[in-house]
């Protein structure tokens, strides 16, 4: 009974003592909130400032990279994803972002330095699956590259194949999810519907793998399969926005229940975040346009379509949606 009294009073005087941890965690909550909230400048300046009082911690430095990535800083992505898996070389979620960091690099250098940022992607995404094969971000990250870049690169569907059929024993929503990306890829969409179908009946474990079939749908037109995308995703996360962006597209594209998805799509962007994941507001407002178009509100349509411009001038959907209408 004594020696308990005495590790609970040492316990006691220990959590007196000041945490080094918690000076740490304080201003990264700070950033995480700016980012979440789709401020990325703030974010970044409040992670610079703690990174120069904390320099050895990763987490710090994963949420600059992904400040960076999103502001489209390509090099300091690049720097912080590298100081971070310094920091932690077992960390698979580490290296997946570092992947992540060396392929906005690739994408945005000269064809002479290109290969050489894509083969460091690919070796990052390889690792972080190493390091846990259930790291299925890295893992679908790979899958895209295998089957994206050509053999110089690294790249070949056969490469991906084995990686596929270990998802489908993993988790079948991820092996059909990795498929359909595959064949959609090489311009397969009959057989990528039906993978992207099985994946969404396999029921996906995270409403990003549901959004993200989301986003495939939207773009084929699948209407009918964007209310199924919907209800997964709402099942797994509530409160996220992002199932009505998807159900009011598809009673768009059904010319069903358009006051219903005019109210879903008002109510996703005064909720959505505005970052990376979640559909821009220049896509809502598009698919308001393409809504009031339907309603024959030739007025409403053109506002909208401008809308979407002034907030991305090169959207191609709403350019040639107003070019339809007869507007600029």
């Amino acid at each position: 009974m004594k020696t308990f009294r005495l590790i609970f009073a040492v316990a006691a005087c220990i959590a007196t003592l000041p945490n080094p941890g918690a000076a740490q965690i304080a201003p990264l909550e700070a950033a995480q909130s700016a980012y979440d909230q789709g401020e990325f400048k703030k974010a970044i300046e409040l992670l610079k400032s703690a990174a120069s009082t904390y320099p050895g911690n990763g987490d710090i430095q994963l949420l600059l990279t992904k400040s960076f990535l999103e502001t489209n800083q390509y090099d300091a992505a690049v720097s912080s994803g590298e100081k971070a898996v310094a920091s932690n070389p077992k960390s698979s979620v580490y290296h997946r972002w570092l992947g992540e960091a060396y392929g906005g690099k690739a994408d945005h250098s000269s064809m002479l330095s290109a290969y050489s940022w894509a083969r460091k992607t690919q070796k990052e995404f390889e690792t972080a699956v190493q390091l846990d094969e259930r790291n299925f971000d890295a893992a679908q990250d790979l899958i895209e590259y295998d089957c994206t870049a050509p053999g110089l690169a690294g790249g070949g569907e056969d490469k991906a194949q084995p990686l596929i059929q270990k998802l489908m024993g993993l988790d079948p929503a991820e092996g059909h999810y990795g498929a359909g990306v595959c064949r959609a890829v090489k311009k397969d969409f009959a057989a990528a519907d039906a993978e992207y179908a099985k994946s969404l009946e396999s029921r996906p474990k995270s409403a990003e793998r549901a959004y993200d079939i989301g986003d495939y749908f939207t773009q084929r037109g699948k209407a009918d399969k964007l209310s199924a995308v919907a209800d997964a995703g709402e099942k797994l996360a509530p409160q996220d926005p992002r199932g009505k962006y998807y159900r009011a597209v598809g009673q768009v594209l059904k010319g069903e229940k358009l006051p219903d998805a005019e109210r879903m799509l008002r109510e996703y962007l005064k909720a959505a975040k505005v970052r990376s994941g979640y559909p821009a507001p220049w896509e809502a407002h598009y698919w308001l346009g393409r809504l009031y178009a339907g309603q024959k509100n030739t007025s409403g349509a053109k506002d909208e379509y401008q809308t979407s411009l002034k907030l991305n001038p090169k959207y191609k959907k709403a350019q040639e949606a107003l070019k339809q209408l007869g507007g600029r």
